[in-house]
């Protein structure tokens, strides 16, 4: 990412010295590959998830009653899936995209492996 934030007053000559949000992640959370990182990395991605399912239900003009008769959940369930609340398998997700006629790819990265082939 190339994002920077200011976030610390030099003393010698009063300027800002500059950190990236990558930066400010591994001294605070963890450097990647951390458990912490690892665990909040996939908090993230829950949390985009879900604001991806309301942002589309709403752009359908649904309401979390009406999403959640098309895949058979309470409209309680659907409101816990925007809101981060409770653990959703891919089953779920794919069921909740499939009713609001939203196409849904995933990226698989390996970081820092070494895929070798048996030969």
């Amino acid at each position: 990412m190339n994002l920077k934030t200011k976030i610390k007053m030099a003393p010698q000559n009063n300027e800002l010295e500059m950190f990236t949000f990558d930066q400010i992640k591994d001294e605070f959370i963890g450097e990647i590959g951390t458990e912490k990182r690892i665990q909040y990395e996939q908090e993230l991605q829950l949390v985009v998830v879900g604001e991806m399912i309301r942002k589309v239900r709403l752009e359908r003009k649904m309401t979390q009653t009406d999403l959640g008769k098309l895949i058979g959940v309470q409209r309680a369930q659907i409101s816990k899936l925007e809101n981060n609340t409770t653990n959703v398998t891919m089953e779920t997700i794919l069921k909740v995209f499939g009713a609001l006629k939203a196409k849904v790819n995933f990226n698989v990265e390996l970081m820092n492996t070494k895929i070798q082939s048996a030969g």
